[in-house]
């Protein structure tokens, strides 16, 4: 089979001719159809992410597919069913081995390629929002990175969840489709002052940050009294140092959120959202946004975008 692999730390992946992988006691053989591609895969590859693989290891954290094989002591899901699964690497391959515990069984409605645009993008905002920081009817959200993978799904689930959504991003063009998904404003952080914007919109409840840097300092200092302010990850590159004091004074709460982390710790909060979740699909409330579907070939193509930011909502690549 063809797989998209590291071979060395923080050099470019490639496309290798790989044995087919056989399932593992409690593991399912899945038949790839689809890989959503996040920002910490462009982590694994520099060996900066929270999890570092041994090498050679084949990049893609989130996948949709068919089950063809069980290993042993695996009865469920069924040979042929259609399931998504977070494994954390293994996804841009034909094929792939993981957990049978972790597959999650797709609605019917549910395209492959939404599914592997869905579990990550949408759960991780999910459950920083509803289950870390407590959003509710009424609050007022400000999404920082509102037109990425992440970022876009927060903006979504923020309306839906009854709270006015502040988007920012960068450009008329991904501004535009943060009001697609139901953005009350925006900001555009090339040219808007992002502190005194969202002060004169009367100060942020729950700020969502997965950019850092600058951008996590103007957000804090536009915070009401007793503001939540969710880190989700440093796309800007940038770990922000935070000044306890202002905590302090305004009574704020700064709430780490890694959503790869309750795997391990808490699984019952990542399958009780993805339940949720699927059923919201499922209603029609969702509406996953891919800008780029890519094959296996031009897997590199689709992490550059990822890197250069010229990617909105989720890229896909489907083998």
């Amino acid at each position: 089979m063809r797989a998209f692999q590291v071979i060395e730390y923080d050099t470019p992946p490639t496309l290798q001719d790989t044995e087919t992988p056989s399932p593992a006691k409690g593991e399912v053989l899945i038949k790839i159809e689809a890989c959503g591609l996040n920002f910490g895969d462009l982590l694994m590859v520099k060996g900066t992410y929270q999890e570092r693989p041994p090498l050679p290891f084949t990049l893609g954290m989130e996948v949709a597919g068919t089950v063809v094989a069980h290993g042993d002591g695996v009865s469920a899901p069924a040979i042929g069913a259609r399931v998504a699964v977070f494994g954390g690497y293994g996804g841009l391959a034909e094929f792939g081995t993981f957990p049978a515990a972790l597959c999650v069984p797709l609605p019917d409605a549910m395209s492959f390629t939404d599914a592997a645009a869905f579990q990550v993008a949408y759960s991780t905002s999910h459950v920083a929002l509803d289950y870390r920081a407590q959003l509710k009817a009424g609050d007022t959200l400000l999404v920082l990175g509102a037109a990425g993978g992440v970022g876009l799904t927060a903006v979504e689930l923020g309306k839906l969840m009854g709270a006015t959504v502040i988007a920012a991003a960068r450009g008329a063009a991904k501004l535009e489709i943060c009001r697609k998904a139901g953005a009350d404003h925006v900001i555009d952080t090339d040219t808007d002052d992002l502190r005194e914007v969202v002060k004169a919109l009367g100060g942020a409840d729950v700020v969502y940050d997965p950019v850092g840097g600058d951008l996590f300092t103007a957000a804090l200092r536009a915070c009401k009294p007793e503001a939540r302010v969710l880190t989700i990850g440093f796309a800007s590159g940038t770990v922000p140092k935070i000044a306890a004091n202002h905590l302090l004074v305004k009574n704020i709460n700064v709430i780490g959120f890694y959503w790869g982390g309750y795997l391990r710790f808490k699984p019952e909060v990542l399958t009780d959202s993805l339940k949720t979740l699927s059923q919201w699909y499922a209603e029609g409330k969702l509406h996953p946004h891919i800008s780029h579907t890519l094959p296996l070939a031009q897997a590199g193509d689709g992490l550059e975008l990822l890197r250069s930011r010229k990617s909105t909502g989720k890229v896909v690549i489907t083998p």
